[in-house]
C-alpha cells in the first residue's frame, strides 16, 4: 500500500497533435502565458487536473485525468485557450489504517501508519479481505512492492446548505449524488463546506454542464464566487461527484 500524496503531470503544447514548443506542469499554475503564448493540446500524464480558460483559475474550466488532449477547443467548444491550470491533490495529512484477515473485519487485525511494500513479510497475512481506513487516502495494490492493479481507498465529507452563509436547510454527503431535487428535495445549494476528499459539481442532474472543482473549505456564496469567472454568477449546482480512484 502507499499513500495518495503523489505528483500530478500535465504537458502543454502549442499547436494541435502535440507539436509545436511544450511546457511540463507538476504543480498549479495560474498564468501560463509566462511560459507559451498559446496552447492547443495537451496530455494528463499522471494524476487529475482542472483547466481554465482564464488566467488565477477563473472562466470555463474542465476536469481533466491522464489521457491525450490533441484538440481539447473542439472537445471542449471553447474559443480560447487555455490560460491557468491547477493540480487535484488526494490528501496531505495523517494516515491510519486497520486491515482484517477476513471480511466483515474478522480475523486478524494490523494497523497500519506507514506504507507497506509486502503484508506477508510484515504480518504473515497471505490476504486481506477488510479494511476501515480512519485517516488519509490510500492505494492498495495486488502485488508486493506496489505492482500489479490498484485500488483508491479514502474518506469524503461535505456539507451543502440552501441557502448562503450555511442557511436553510443542509444535509452532509459522503458519496456521489446525481440529483440534489431527487435526493434531497432541494431546488438548488448556496453554500458549502467540504470537510475532506475532493469534489466536482455540476449545474445538471447526472453530473452534466458547466463544472465546478471543490477542494477542502469553505464556500459561503457561490454566487460572489461564480461571479467573478466570467459569465458564471447565475449557475446552479443540482449534481455532485467524488473525485475518487475512478478517475486514475
Amino acid at each position: 500500500m502507499a499513500d495518495m500524496n503523489m505528483m500530478g503531470k500535465i504537458t502543454f503544447y502549442e499547436d494541435r497533435n502535440f507539436m509545436g514548443r511544450s511546457y511540463e506542469c507538476m504543480n498549479d499554475c495560474s498564468d501560463m502565458s509566462s511560459y507559451m503564448s498559446r496552447c492547443h493540446s495537451f496530455r494528463v500524464e499522471r494524476g487529475c487536473f482542472m483547466v481554465y480558460n482564464r488566467t488565477n483559475y477563473m472562466g470555463n474550466q474542465h476536469f481533466m485525468k491522464r489521457g491525450e488532449y490533441a484538440d481539447y477547443m473542439s472537445m471542449f467548444n471553447w474559443s480560447d485557450c487555455i490560460r491557468s491550470c491547477r493540480m487535484i491533490p488526494m490528501h496531505r495529512g495523517s494516515y491510519r489504517m486497520r486491515i482484517y484477515e477476513k471480511e466483515n473485519f474478522g480475523g486478524q487485525m494490523h494497523e497500519m501508519m506507514d506504507d507497506c511494500d509486502n503484508i506477508m513479510d510484515r504480518y504473515r497475512m497471505n490476504n486481506f479481505m477488510s479494511c476501515n481506513v480512519m485517516d488519509g487516502h490510500w492505494l492498495m495494490y495486488e502485488q508486493p512492492n506496489y505492482g500489479g492493479r490498484m485500488s483508491y481507498r479514502g474518506s469524503y465529507r461535505m456539507r451543502i446548505y440552501e441557502r448562503d452563509n450555511f442557511g436553510g436547510q443542509m444535509h452532509e454527503m459522503m458519496d456521489d449524488c446525481d440529483n440534489i431535487m431527487d435526493r434531497y428535495r432541494m431546488n438548488n445549494c448556496m453554500s458549502c463546506n467540504v470537510m475532506d476528499g475532493h469534489w466536482l459539481m455540476y449545474e445538471q442532474p447526472n453530473y452534466r454542464g458547466r463544472m465546478t472543482y471543490m477542494r477542502p473549505g469553505e464556500y459561503r456564496n457561490f454566487h460572489q464566487m461564480m461571479g467573478g469567472m466570467g459569465g458564471m454568477g447565475n449557475m446552479r449546482f443540482m449534481s455532485m461527484r467524488r473525485i475518487n480512484d475512478s478517475f486514475y
